[in-house]
């Protein structure tokens, strides 16, 4: 069979059967991921096509990109209270995660708090995706963003601190690496906006695109992967929207969200060709089980506490946050990997945070109002272009916002 035939076959697979599948609850992200571990199984190592790893790099960086471009300084600020206390809430849980792994399972403290990251970080981009799809008031989705953009924050921070731990000397040249890139990218998105934009009308998303893509590679140069500097350009572009409104625009957020939305797939279909053969086993099944029967209803009590002790809400509605902010897909995928293939994982225990991330992928689509998507199109229809906290405007200082 030709190559190109075959990447139409693929391409096909991954944009429409998963849409399909969403009438029974599926969520499209897990479906993609099935069918790369299917692939794998039928064709071994050939299925690591370097076409499919470049679509899937694009589909990570766009996510993240589009993640930093969510991010508002104002609005966080707005609800500055409650997020620190969730910040430091998040700390002890993800010491303690850690300790437990560094003491029970003999991992060292980098791959100890790595496993952390992968279990108790939500996927900020993918539950941003998604977000107008779970029957959420507009109280309940400023938390759910809030507080997911707040968690992947401090998650990106300590993923670089931890990854580049191990030598001082390589972490302070990243470092000032990092403080360059974050000095380098507004001006370089200026320089593009006086010299190139006034020239290209309408490049604003193709330049925006595009150095999110540098950022990332720079970042996975350093080791510390794509969606580090991803997450950074996106958000340099977003604190640069009052000096150039286009780059940051409703319009370029809605159009990363379709470009994204036709390339995530694959970076799904990816990660499910990685996983190891020696994964797949009843001990990882029950080991997964196991991990998610303890880790899962934690985590949704600590965000319930949270909620009925800060603002007293009804029990109803902090269920609802609590269970939108379950998901880990994208971060344990990412984290899962790199514990694999740097730190030597067990592939018991990659397989059981396989099973762990699944399930609580899937929490949502069965409890809440709709399954999960990586397709964010008529979110942004929905909510008529506007930013997702924008509504929250008037909101007083660490106080809930207003239902609409």
């Amino acid at each position: 069979m030709k190559q190109e035939l075959l990447y139409l076959i693929l391409i096909f697979a991954l944009l429409v059967v998963p849409r399909v599948l969403q009438r029974w609850k599926l969520p499209a992200p897990l479906t993609c991921l099935l069918f790369g571990l299917l692939a794998m199984l039928a064709w071994g190592d050939r299925v690591h096509d370097p076409v499919v790893i470049l679509l899937s790099t694009l589909g990570i960086s766009s996510l993240f990109l589009f993640a930093g471009l969510e991010v508002d300084p104002r609005e966080l600020r707005r609800g500055a209270g409650p997020l620190v206390v969730h910040l430091l809430v998040r700390c002890a849980t993800l010491a303690g995660a850690a300790w437990l792994a560094w003491r029970y399972l003999d991992l060292g403290w980098q791959a100890a708090t790595l496993l952390a990251l992968a279990l108790l970080t939500p996927s900020t981009g993918f539950i941003l995706d998604t977000l107008e799809r779970l029957g959420l008031a507009e109280d309940e989705r400023f938390w759910v963003t809030s507080k997911a953009i707040a968690g992947e924050l401090l998650a990106l921070a300590a993923l670089f601190v931890v990854l580049q731990a191990g030598d001082p000397l390589m972490m302070g040249v990243n470092t000032g690496v990092l403080v360059a890139m974050l000095v380098g990218l507004p001006l370089l998105f200026v320089a593009l906006g006086r010299w190139v934009v006034p020239h290209a009308p309408g490049s604003e998303f193709s330049l925006l695109v595009m150095v999110g893509m540098v950022a990332a590679y720079v970042t996975y140069s350093m080791g510390v992967y794509y969606l580090v500097g991803a997450f950074i350009a996106g958000l340099v572009a977003r604190l640069l929207r009052i000096r150039m409104p286009r780059l940051a625009s409703d319009d370029n957020i809605h159009a990363l969200r379709l470009f994204a939305s036709f390339f995530v797939p694959f970076y799904f279909f990816h990660a499910g060709t990685g996983i190891p053969r020696e994964a797949l086993s009843w001990e990882a099944v029950l080991l997964g089980v196991a991990l998610t029967m303890v880790v899962l209803p934690l985590r949704i009590g600590v965000v319930w506490l949270q909620r009925r002790v800060l603002f007293r809400e009804a029990r109803a509605g902090t269920l609802k946050v609590s269970v939108a902010l379950a998901p880990t897909l994208v971060f344990t995928l990412v984290l899962a990997g790199i514990l694999y293939q740097r730190f030597d994982l067990p592939p018991v225990i990659y397989g059981a945070l396989l099973l762990y991330t699944a399930i609580n992928t899937l929490l949502p689509s069965l409890v809440l109002k709709a399954p999960f998507d990586v397709d964010p199109a008529d979110e942004a229809l929905a909510r008529g272009g506007e930013a997702p906290l924008a509504a929250h405007a008037a909101a007083p200082h660490g106080e809930r916002p207003p239902a609409a």
